[in-house]
């Protein structure tokens, strides 16, 4: 490597202990962060100077290797919220998109025991099984590959026996686990202790959404094209079709008590013999007005917001607006259009005009 690539790296490297810096590695949540790594290369600082509290450090300072698939689990979880909720209210703001601050990655709303923290929580562990797990079955990692409970056996009398390399999820979310999952008994404060049970359950539940959706791939052996044997492997869903599911667990969540005595149970006295279940994604708080602005919480609010007039979904402007209205304004789009290739050797394309109308939230 030259001396100028050299000196690059060492600034880049200093820019992440500066950015770092700025948060508490013990915080909650602060793994994020490397999702948002543009560059890439938190790996090159080592495990002590990343965002990570002393026992995911330890963890990462024992299986190395694995930085590349947790940083990419970040990522994952990260684009796949903002994508649920590109159209929502709450549009699953992170700080990279905001003012420079002191604040966790996804601001008030992890810590704040709402239905949006609850999300944040499962997308997050989901991305991290999905990201190690893929790992494994690409061949990157020697502790784990294919899932080799699933080699032999099968079913001689449907025609398929199994093969291929099943995913092995099961690693995934041990992973996952040892990573993200730490004990409630060293919590102390009864706010904090309800919190943090909350948390570890949805993590739970991200998880159980990458293992619900694993499906069954199969491939035909035979004469002639014919399908005689079936060669099956279990495989994980993509992780849009995940989001998709959490996002459905997110509409129907459970609000539970402040207070824990030997579990958690439901806040609403005539449904506490209904039992919570694992999959089920729980939050303490109602959510707040994401309609306003609200500097002391980091909530900008929707005005502003670009909104489908015509729609009655929750990009619709009656919607998103919260009933304040729209403004309407023509953008004018100029492009390149009508290409045609003129021999020898160039290309020919007419300059086109196109004007649209555009509604954001007043």
């Amino acid at each position: 490597m030259d001396r100028a690539a050299l000196l690059g790296l060492s600034r880049l490297c200093a820019l992440w202990a500066a950015v770092f810096a700025l948060f508490p590695c013990g915080a909650q949540g602060n793994w994020m962060w490397l999702g948002i790594a543009s560059f890439g290369v938190p790996e090159k600082l080592g495990c002590a100077n990343l965002p990570l509290n002393s026992r995911q450090k330890e963890l990462c300072k024992r299986k190395p290797y694995l930085l590349p698939s947790i940083r990419e689990g970040a990522r994952l979880g990260i684009q796949e919220c903002r994508s649920q909720f590109r159209h929502e209210r709450w549009n699953c703001l992170v700080a990279a998109a905001a003012p420079p601050g002191t604040s966790p990655l996804f601001g008030y709303e992890l810590s704040s025991g709402t239905k949006e923290t609850a999300f944040i929580y499962a997308v997050m562990a989901a991305g991290l099984v999905h990201s190690v797990t893929r790992s494994c079955s690409a061949g990157n990692m020697t502790e784990c590959s294919c899932d080799a409970t699933l080699q032999n056996g099968g079913s001689a009398s449907e025609g398929w026996h199994w093969g291929g390399c099943s995913d092995d999820v099961q690693y995934g979310m041990w992973f996952s686990r040892r990573f993200l999952d730490f004990p409630i008994r060293n919590t102390t404060a009864k706010e904090s202790k309800v919190l943090l049970a909350m948390n570890l359950h949805n993590n739970e539940a991200g998880r159980q959404a990458v293992a619900k959706l694993m499906s069954l791939d199969c491939r035909c052996h035979g004469v002639s094209g014919s399908c005689a044997v079936k060669t099956c492997w279990k495989t994980m869903s993509s992780f849009e079709k995940i989001g998709h599911l959490l996002k459905d667990k997110y509409e129907n969540s459970v609000q539970i008590s402040d207070k824990i005595k030997r579990k958690m149970h439901r806040r609403e006295k005539d449904q506490r013999k209904t039992p919570i279940r694992k999959d089920d994604l729980l939050y303490v708080n109602k959510s707040p007005n994401y309609c306003v602005e609200d500097k002391k919480l980091g909530i900008p609010g929707t005005q502003g917001r670009e909104c489908n007039r015509t729609s009655e979904g929750a990009d619709g402007c009656n919607l998103l607006c919260c009933g304040r209205g729209y403004n309407t304004h023509v953008v004018r789009h100029v492009e390149r259009c009508e290409c045609k290739f003129i021999w020898c050797c160039y290309v020919r394309c007419r300059r086109c005009e196109s004007m649209t109308d555009v509604h954001t939230c007043k």
